[in-house]
């Protein structure tokens, strides 16, 4: 006969909880958080777009017509979604658009579409890049997209030269000239980019000393210039014709050319926009 002691019969309790609660599991955490697609990771969310692209022809057209489909898919429809998808989908056409943009670029202009490591300049938005050539890029995609498209879905369809002669012609030479003025007057003091939550109005006025008579006005005061006073980026742009470029001034929603420079031809926009920012410093007093 086998004596049982009660004491050892007892079952062991359990180690106490690492989160000191002694309340057993499943622990109260209120309302889980539900998930979705878009709030994975970016290399998965990545990942997963790419997976859309055909591996396979199809019945009735090859692998480059689905691809071209898949492109259009990711143009007009997909990168609308959430902005977490947007930028998934802007990263993968700006790499397969790339090559075919930068064909298309004319001699002895340069590019250098994509965005700036901080892409963002006064909003959160992934539409609010510093970068001015990055937009026209994406315009030319939305346009690339759409026409291989239609090539594809009729053999009468003729892709139209004429919509892209605009964009290669003046929107991105101009665009990008922009972008080198920004380079080199921020080189030389000449030119900051706006900080986030910050208006280029009220930039202006701080920088200028503008009150509200004179903002009301749409003059621009400069009864005083400091060391150091710069131009908000995102108050100038452009003009550009082939013999001639100005620096435009916006401030209270009037324009001021403040810096011209003639052009020569075949003259690459490096020379010109380093003219630019060189008579931009003498309209700030600081030559």
């Amino acid at each position: 006969m086998v004596v049982i002691d009660e004491k050892m019969a007892l079952p062991v309790p359990p180690p106490p909880y690492a989160s000191g609660s002694s309340v057993p599991p499943p622990f109260p955490c209120g309302r889980r958080r539900s998930t979705s697609i878009s709030s994975l990771p970016p290399n998965l969310l990545l990942h997963i777009i790419y997976m859309t692209f055909p591996q396979t022809a199809g019945i009735d057209e090859s692998p480059l017509e689905r691809q071209r489909k898949t492109l259009y898919w990711l143009t007009y429809h997909l990168r609308l979604v959430n902005r977490a998808f947007y930028i998934a989908c802007m990263h993968v056409l700006r790499s397969s658009y790339l090559p075919a943009y930068s064909s298309l670029i004319r001699a002895p202009y340069t590019s250098d579409p994509f965005p700036m490591s901080s892409s963002t300049s006064s909003t959160d938005s992934p539409l609010d890049v510093v970068q001015r050539e990055t937009r026209v890029f994406d315009l030319f995609i939305t346009l690339k997209t759409r026409e291989d498209m239609l090539m594809d879905a009729c053999e009468l369809h003729l892709e139209r030269e004429e919509m892209f002669k605009d964009l290669f012609d003046l929107m991105q030479p101009r665009s990008r000239l922009e972008d080198l003025v920004r380079h080199y007057g921020m080189r030389e003091g000449a030119v900051h980019i706006t900080p986030p939550n910050t208006s280029s109005q009220s930039s202006m006025a701080a920088t200028y000393g503008i009150d509200s008579s004179s903002r009301s006005s749409g003059a621009v005061s400069r009864s005083k210039i400091y060391g150091g006073t710069s131009v908000p980026f995102s108050a100038l742009s452009i003009s550009f014709s082939p013999r001639k470029v100005g620096l435009v001034l916006t401030t209270s929603g009037r324009k001021q050319t403040i810096a011209e420079a003639t052009r020569v031809s075949n003259e690459k926009l490096e020379v010109a926009a380093k003219k630019l920012v060189k008579q931009l410093k003498v309209w700030l007093g600081r030559a």
